[in-house]
């Protein structure tokens, strides 16, 4: 019999914030059932090994991205709306270290119609705010590749530790941001 109150959310809940945490060593069904208090064999009830661990994560890590980007993008269109993006965006990475990898890693699985949905649903509110800019079609298609891969390189090695450099992060990352409203701004005017 499983443990009242755990499910299948809960034990998603918790591996994401396992994965998170930087002090923890590493996720396992071992460590997650001790985190829990059950046994690992009784983690099997709510998801389908590590695989379906991960799986789990992955999804709830899409939609909770997707969610901070959409909350951020209400009621702004075009530079404000890219400028909130992009600081939303950066934000949920570096507060989920271990769970942001899993957004960007590979595009979802044909054969997992719920990783799609989650998926086009993320890509969604990146079109919906480059429509501001008139981008549809192919060319919205290169925008959000283009906003994509400037926010990401910046967030991972950001995350990695990848900037010892002198200068203040945040100065750097604002000019990064208009650099790309600049290029939104002017590749909509071509």
């Amino acid at each position: 019999m499983p443990r009242a109150g755990l499910d299948e959310a809960t034990v998603i809940d918790r591996a994401a914030q396992i994965i998170d945490d930087p002090a923890a060593d590493g996720l396992n069904l071992a460590v997650l059932a001790e985190s829990l208090g059950v046994r690992a064999p009784s983690l099997y009830k709510h998801v389908d090994g590590m695989p379906g661990l991960y799986r789990g994560i992955t999804l709830r890590a899409k939609t909770d991205l997707a969610r901070a980007l959409g909350q951020a993008a209400i009621g702004r269109s075009r530079d404000d709306a890219i400028r909130a993006l992009s600081l939303a965006y950066r934000k949920w990475a570096v507060e989920h270290p271990g769970q942001y990898p899993l957004t960007v890693r590979s595009a979802p699985a044909s054969e997992d119609p719920e990783d799609s949905r989650v998926s086009s649903v993320l890509v969604e509110v990146i079109y919906d705010v480059l429509a501001g800019y008139d981008l549809q079609g192919d060319d919205a298609v290169d925008a959000t590749r283009f906003l994509r891969s400037a926010l990401h390189g910046f967030v991972d090695l950001e995350t990695r530790g990848g900037f010892q450099l002198p200068v203040d992060k945040e100065r750097s990352f604002a000019r990064l941001v208009e650099s790309v409203v600049t290029a939104l701004a002017s590749w909509s005017d071509a």
